[in-house]
Formats: C-alpha cells, sequence, structure tokens
C-alpha cells in the first residue's frame, strides 16, 4: 500500500544530475514532484500545475530564480519558494527573500536538510485551518474576516496599513523579516523605498500592541509583555512570550 503523498512540488534546475536527484529523493520523502530545466519552463509549469511548493535554481540558462518569482508573484500565485544557490552572499539571500521567497539552501546541500527545509515552510504556510478566522500569537488576534483586533481581551483600533504589517509579522511568527521585506509586503515597494517608514510603523504598531495595560488577580496594574522583538542591524519579528 503507497503512503499517502505529502505535498506537490515543482523542481527547478538546469542541471539533469542535481534535478534527478531531488526529484528521486523527493519523491522517496513522499511528494509529488514535477520538474523543469529553465526559468521560463518553470513559469509555465508552475502556472498550469499550482503546486504546493517550488524548489527553485536562481542561477537559470534564460531568466534567473529572481525574476521567476516576480513573474509568478505578479500572477498572484503565492506558492512558497525554496531557492538552491551557488552563492552564499548575504545580498543575493535577502534579495531573493524581498521578491517573494520563502528559505535558502546553498550548493552543495544535503538531501536531508533539502527535506527538512521543505517540511518546516509547508507547516509554516498552511499551518492556519482554513475553517478558523483567527490568527494568535499569545494573547494577541486578529480575525481575518470582521479585521479586528485585540490584546488580552481589549481592542486595538489599527490603520489599514498597521494591520497590514501586524498581519504580515504574524504570519511569520518566529522568523525574522528584513525591512527589505517588510517595504515589498507591505508598501510594495522595491530597493528604492525609504527604509525609515518600517521603523516608524512598528514604533507604532508596538505602542498600540505592547502599550496595553492590564489589571492582574492582585489587582495591580502592569503592562503586557512585549510581542514584537527588533533584531539589531536584521529586522523585526514577533512571537508570543517565553514562560
Amino acid at each position: 500500500m503507497s503512503k499517502p503523498i505529502e505535498a506537490s512540488i515543482v523542481v527547478v534546475d538546469d542541471e539533469p544530475s542535481i534535478r534527478e536527484l531531488l526529484v528521486a529523493s523527493l519523491h522517496f520523502a513522499g511528494f509529488e514532484v514535477n520538474m523543469a530545466a529553465s526559468g521560463s519552463e518553470a513559469i509555465e509549469v508552475i502556472e498550469r500545475l499550482q503546486p504546493d511548493l517550488i524548489v527553485l535554481d536562481v542561477m537559470l540558462p534564460d531568466i534567473d530564480g529572481f525574476t521567476v518569482t516576480r513573474r509568478i508573484r505578479q500572477e498572484g500565485i503565492t506558492t512558497p519558494v525554496l531557492y538552491l544557490t551557488a552563492r552564499d552572499d548575504t545580498q543575493d539571500k535577502v534579495m531573493g527573500l524581498t521578491v517573494g521567497g520563502d528559505d535558502y539552501v546553498t550548493k552543495p546541500f544535503s538531501l536531508e536538510e533539502v527535506v527538512a527545509r521543505i517540511r518546516a515552510i509547508l507547516r509554516r504556510t498552511q499551518q492556519q485551518v482554513e475553517d478558523d478566522p483567527i490568527i494568535r500569537v499569545g494573547d494577541l488576534e486578529i480575525n481575518e474576516d470582521s479585521h479586528d483586533v485585540s490584546r488580552a481581551g481589549q481592542p486595538i483600533d489599527l490603520s489599514p496599513t498597521e494591520y497590514k504589517l501586524l498581519r504580515y509579522l504574524m504570519d511569520n511568527e518566529g522568523r525574522v523579516l528584513s525591512k527589505a521585506q517588510i517595504l515589498d509586503h507591505v508598501w510594495q515597494y522595491d530597493w528604492g523605498g525609504d527604509a525609515a517608514i518600517v521603523e516608524s510603523y512598528i514604533s507604532y504598531l508596538r505602542k498600540k500592541v505592547d502599550g496595553i495595560v492590564i489589571e492582574d488577580e492582585n489587582g495591580d496594574k502592569h503592562k503586557v509583555t512585549p510581542l514584537i522583538e527588533t533584531k539589531r542591524g536584521i529586522g523585526y519579528m514577533i512571537r508570543a512570550p517565553k514562560n
């Protein structure tokens, strides 16, 4: 009896040996796998199959992986992307994440690492139950249907931009997001955008989300535990307080 298919994946790499090795390994791990050998072929296959995840080589013979990602995002395809790259360069990684990628594996890689990264991305992107409109991080909640936001039971009034920023942080709970990623997702700015606006809006959110005062069992009032964190020189993240 064959085991159930875990998810559908498209592998894009112009090197036949790497492509075939990945396809065989991912099949063995329980995934349904299709493949493409170029950027243009990848776009066609992705648009046709709408896979659950894309394993995408950055260096392709016609158009690079970053351009492939931009094109499919412009088509409204939100499928997560795991990049394969021979270049362990921070600027490349930031650029790849900014255009809509989800993670990176640097060549040469282990097949176990690729499978582990794929499963981590799928857990992160598929963790929300479709029937539940509530997104939660600790005692902070967003109702996707009504756009109501509350913390510790107290309503929080947010502007549309603040809501979009908070939703993006919460969708990526526990993951550091760079200013460039935030600009691209919330404001649709490219590298020409002003990163200072991110700092300003993070400050606004902190005042509203982490500035709430609650009363404990003894009647003493104190601020809630902060959820929004700054990773100096890297970016911002939100996560539930550690017990």
